[in-house]
């Protein structure tokens, strides 16, 4: 009832421990509270709360138009929501390195596991769009630094995710992910995000470099191949994600419905698609806020 029964400091020292194991974690995107106790009642390690989905959540473009104010209330409605632990994407920080640190201990005080900081310039864009640029390394790694120092739980997990692999075609583009990856970690970083990796073979260049926990992005109509479950574990990755999915396959039968509203004047061919009322009253635990009060819920739902 109500919020998560399970602390932050416990959900963020569970998601080290997850990670200690060397398992693959499988993080769906939530796109919002409710559909992260969904991926929770489903079985799942944990929940992923995307950048492009907080945007387009709001109407508007993944190109850094989100503040920090914004991003960490939804991330924390979300995480509240659910006994997993939540990473969310912190873009690059919200502005230089000290604006980095203050995003860390806000994103702690609202009650995240982690998050990762990217390298690419302001404004960004989209990991899977063409036309990306990096900043220089140097600049890169003040932002790990930054947020390294400013942690205060050290089990927050500081990630960095790096899109300097389509800044050069072929080999030379993998090169330079290898190589930025290295000093990532070097510089602090607990776990590296290689976006836009298009092979398997590109993830176990990734793994080959670094001795860090590796999150694949398995984000639809992008770079990536979309590869499974048991592809990625079989070479090495620690987190899967799948950002952008939940919020896909919820417009694609919010649009189907709406032209079936305008075609047919009514929905009963979708009652079968929908939640049904008693699944949704299970998953929001109504039934429990009787015991604060019997006049809340005093009937049955038919299924």
């Amino acid at each position: 009832m109500l919020y998560s029964k399970t602390s932050p400091a416990e959900k963020r020292r569970i998601l080290r421990e997850q990670l200690a194991t060397g398992n693959l974690l499988r993080f769906p995107g939530a796109f919002n509270p409710l559909s992260a106790r969904l991926i929770e009642r489903k079985g799942f390690e944990g929940v992923y709360i995307s950048g492009a989905v907080l945007a387009a959540d709001l109407g508007l473009p993944d190109i850094g138009l989100t503040t920090l104010t914004e991003v960490a209330a939804r991330g924390e409605q979300i995480a509240r929501m659910t006994e997993l632990p939540a990473i969310i994407d912190a873009d690059t920080g919200f502005g230089e390195p000290m604006n980095v640190a203050r995003t860390i201990q806000h994103l702690e005080n609202a009650g995240l596991a982690g998050c990762h900081i990217e390298d690419q310039i302001n404004p960004k864009r989209c990991g899977h769009l063409d036309g990306k640029a990096v900043v220089d390394e140097a600049t890169a790694l003040k932002r790990i630094r930054a947020a390294v120092d400013a942690r205060r739980d050290e089990n927050f997990l500081i990630m960095a995710r790096t899109d300097i692999r389509a800044t050069a075609d072929g080999p030379a583009g993998l090169a330079l992910a290898q190589d930025r990856a290295k000093a990532l970690v070097d510089a602090g970083a607990d776990a590296i995000f290689p976006e836009a990796m298009r092979t398997l073979e590109e993830f176990e260049a990734i793994r080959s470099a670094v001795d860090v926990p590796l999150l694949a992005n398995m984000t639809e109509f992008g770079k990536s191949e979309l590869f499974s479950v048991q592809q990625l574990t079989d070479v090495g990755m620690n987190i899967v994600i799948w950002p952008v999915s939940m919020l896909r396959i919820a417009m694609g039968a919010t649009g189907r419905a709406l032209d079936t509203l305008i075609d047919e004047g009514h929905l009963t061919g979708k009652l079968g698609e929908m939640q049904h009322r008693a699944d949704l009253y299970d998953l929001i635990d109504y039934e429990d806020y009787n015991h604060f009060d019997t006049s809340v819920f005093n009937f049955s739902v038919e299924k």
